[in-house]
């Protein structure tokens, strides 16, 4: 047994002895006391300890029995991939061969692929037993493989250990501690790592985690939002602590200034996964939200630095934590160790102790990190200016008004971006009108000079988007060039 995982089963243990009839985790319509989650996971883990080795997939929406698996697996230190819902087919099935998964626990949507993929039903309701993938290289102490999907191509597949998962996760509880949530709404899927952190933080903490559908919570895919459903769940479970994408900040801040929802109620909400714009940031201090933004990547364990109560700087992803140490290159590339990948599947090992992360950024003499960019996303205009765009980008999106943008300006002498309104009706005035006011907060170089409507949204569909909804920043170029050319004027 590992350090950090007998630590967290300790904990877990100790709440099901000293608040056996306090509710851990509450669905949509199960809940589980500390001592009844302890006991469950127990019984999985032995289960799951008597299969057929290999890695273990869980293709389920949040609620209960995911947490339950989730967690047999890690006790049963048994290799576990949580597959995100908005993953399409082929990532599934590439994520599956790839690691070499031997059972999954699924929901019925999933059986016709599964069959396609070579799996038969096992004699337990729900699982599905393969025996002909090729054992997959999966590293000794690997506890979790997270699936991050990237720019381009298949999702990659990074190895992580239970040490690293769980001594983020204990810092999490511990920069929240002092906001004391006890009452914690996953809006995020557990297959995104971060929210699966969350969740223990959460249970470290003794606190009640709210796991409940995607649709429950009027969540559609990577991109599509009901917020007044959403805004009406946060206030029915009395949520107190959330962890928060951009876009569902934006939808939050809204609902607060509108008077949907009280501010107070929420003590600790964690925001990343991409920039903040901090026009948005300004907008949840005025209302009174206490948001936190903070910075990570998979290949670190998710969270690498973090604003906390009582140590915030705006602008800033905050101070490292504790179990990391973060220095800067000479190129200006953010450099971390500790609580480092143990590699991706398919490749070697990782053997080093910096990890370069691809992004940009700098320390301020009191150790708060600020970010700059993606280092290959980067580009420097006709004037010889270096710009970030996922910080145009951030202005543009976090106004509310428009829903996707995509900013460039390579060896150009003004930047384009190409936009797509909430409101496709909008008009062409209202939007200069937009864009206009984000400008006026930028420097000349990184404005918007040029901007074009797009003739569609961006999507996964037509490849211009990720999965979990990023730009594919090569496929919406070329798909958009001539939209792109710089007007004669």
């Amino acid at each position: 047994m590992r350090h950090e995982l007998n630590r967290f089963k300790t904990l877990l243990k100790e709440h099901a002895q000293r608040q056996p009839d306090a509710i851990a985790v509450q669905g949509a319509d199960q809940h589980l006391t500390y001592r009844a989650l302890f006991e469950a996971v127990e019984v999985r883990a032995a289960w799951l300890g008597s299969q057929p080795q290999g890695a273990f997939a869980l293709a389920l929406d949040n609620g209960p029995q995911l947490l339950l698996w989730d967690l047999a697996a890690l006790f049963a230190e048994r290799p576990c991939v949580v597959i995100p819902p908005f993953f399409t087919r082929a990532q599934m099935s590439h994520c599956l061969r790839q690691s070499g998964v031997t059972l999954v626990l699924s929901e019925s949507g999933w059986d016709s692929r599964l069959v396609e993929l070579g799996y038969a039903p096992h004699a337990r309701p729900g699982f599905w037993l393969c025996k002909s993938f090729a054992a997959a290289a999966i590293a000794p102490e690997t506890a979790k493989i997270t699936y991050t999907s990237g720019s381009t191509g298949s999702p990659k597949g990074v190895c992580l250990s239970a040490e690293a998962l769980l001594g983020v996760a204990h810092e999490l509880e511990a920069a929240s501690r002092a906001s004391a949530p006890m009452h914690h709404l996953a809006v995020l899927p557990l297959g995104v790592l971060l929210e699966n952190l969350g969740v223990y933080a959460a249970l470290i903490a003794g606190a009640c985690v709210h796991l409940l559908s995607q649709q429950h919570l009027g969540i559609s895919g990577a991109t599509q939002v009901d917020f007044k459903r959403l805004v009406g769940v946060i206030v029915q479970r009395q949520a107190q602590s959330l962890i928060l994408v951009p876009q569902l900040l934006m939808g939050l801040v809204a609902a607060v200034e509108q008077g949907a929802m009280p501010a107070e109620q929420l003590r600790f909400v964690a925001v990343g996964g991409a920039r903040v714009s901090p026009s948005l940031l300004a907008r949840a201090e005025a209302v009174g939200l206490a948001v936190y933004e903070g910075y990570g990547l998979s290949e670190c364990a998710s969270v690498v630095a973090l604003n906390r109560p009582g140590s915030v700087r705006r602008g800033s992803v905050g101070k490292p934590l504790p179990h990391v140490q973060v220095r800067i290159a000479k190129d200006g590339e953010v450099l971390v160790a500790g609580c480092t990948l143990l590699g991706y599947l398919d490749a070697a090992p990782f053997d080093g102790r910096w990890w370069a992360t691809g992004d940009l950024g700098h320390l301020d003499d009191d150790g708060y990190l600020y970010l700059d960019g993606r280092k290959k996303h980067q580009f420097i205009t006709s004037f010889g200016r270096n710009v970030s765009p996922e910080w145009v980008e951030a202005e543009l999106t976090q106004s509310g008004v428009i829903a996707q943008a995509f900013v460039h300006g390579e060896s150009l002498p003004g930047n384009v971006a190409l936009i797509w309104p909430m409101d496709p009706s909008l008009s062409d005035d209202q939007i200069d009108q937009v864009v206009g006011q984000c400008n006026a907060r930028l420097p000349d170089y990184a404005r918007a000079h040029h901007w074009r409507r797009l003739t569609a949204p961006l999507s996964v569909t037509d490849q211009t988007l990720t999965a979990n909804g990023r730009p594919r920043r090569e496929a919406i170029l070329e798909r958009y060039q001539s939209l792109i050319r710089i007007p004669q004027e």
